[in-house]
Order: structure tokens, then sequence, then C-alpha cells
């Protein structure tokens, strides 16, 4: 069980005490917020009627035009335009013409910004670290692109009563993001600290 596997990284066990549906209300709020916030939600698909549940353990934050590690920076295009849309929306794109990334677009409609989910850890045990693998592992493709994050559409955010203590919450630059100067180094990467 997934509380199974979070006592081994979180220093105490939790409970899920709610379940609440994020809604678009949550993602509106600036990325950073919203990129640390999502830690401990919890995202949920379902398939052919079987739902299942994945704990939210690393993100990355992609906060406006001038961050030129996020695809805004290169202004309005078909490929970007979801970034310039309204918050809960989810933004999937394709890199190196195999592994399919998944975002959550963050902010007021017009502010391109968006949290790749990065890391999760599923009910069942497994884990999985890096955005290629959890969408392989979900069957995350294009499909999404475009859709809000609600129930109707099999993919979504909970809120389940999960508080990650502050001091394990960690962060740093964001990865293969080397080519975007000044805005390499910016600590946008939030992810759980394991426990040592």
């Amino acid at each position: 069980m997934i509380e199974q596997k979070l006592k081994a990284c979180l220093e105490s066990p939790f409970e899920v005490y709610f379940i609440n549906i994020l809604s678009k209300k949550f993602f509106n709020s600036p990325t950073l917020i919203v990129a640390e916030q999502l830690l401990g939600k919890f995202l949920l698909e379902n398939i052919s009627g079987v739902t299942r549940a994945y704990m939210i353990t690393e993100v990355e934050a992609y906060d406006g035009p001038d961050d030129l590690a996020s695809h805004a920076s290169k202004g309005k295009t078909p490929r970007t335009e979801v970034m310039f849309g309204d918050p809960g929306i989810f933004y999937v794109y394709l890199v190196y013409g195999m592994h399919h990334m998944l975002n959550i677009v963050t902010g007021p409609a017009d502010y391109p910004a968006a949290v790749l989910i990065r890391g999760i850890v599923s009910e069942e045990g497994p884990e999985f670290n890096g955005p290629a693998k959890l969408s392989k592992a979900l069957g995350i493709d294009k499909k999404f692109n475009k859709l809000s994050a609600t129930k109707n559409n099999n993919l979504w955010f909970e809120d389940r009563g999960v508080t990650i203590p502050k001091k394990q919450i960690l962060t740093s630059p964001r990865i293969g993001v080397d080519y975007a100067k000044e805005w390499k180094d910016k600590p946008y990467r939030f992810f759980i600290a394991k426990k040592q």
C-alpha cells in the first residue's frame, strides 16, 4: 500500500482525512506556490472503470514568458497556446519523439505558466521518478493535451489531507535546462526528501 511506501520517505505515516478534488481555483495561483502545494497531492486516473491514485513526490515549475527554460519564452504558438489558457488544463508534449511530458497549467489566463509532474508513488507500491517513466506507466499521451483536469476526462488531482513537513520539501535547479542561461539555476524543482 502507498502508506507503507511513504513510511520509507516521510517522518510519519499519514491517514486520508478527506478527499477534495482540486478545481480550477487551486491552479489559479502563482506557479511556484502551486508547484510546492502539489507535493503530497494525488494524481488519479480512471481506465476502463478502474481508478488508481498516485501521490505526487516531485515537480518542476515553469513560470512566465521570461523563463528561458519554458516553451512559452518563444511566444504563443500552436504548441504553447495551452499555456496561455485557463488554469487547470493539461499541457502534454512529446520530447525526443518518444516521451510524453505531463504538465498542468497554472495562474491566470494569458500568463503562460505550468507545473511539470516529475515523480509519483502508486498505491500498489512502485515509484515512478522521472516524467517519461510516469507518463509511460499511466499511458499519458497527447490525447490529454488541452483537457481540463477533471474526473470526466479520466485524469484529475485530489487533496487527501496529506501534509508534507516543510523540512522535507527540498528545492533544486530544474533538470535538463542548461540552455536557459540565468534561468537554469532557478530553484524551481520541488521534491520530497527521503528519510536518511
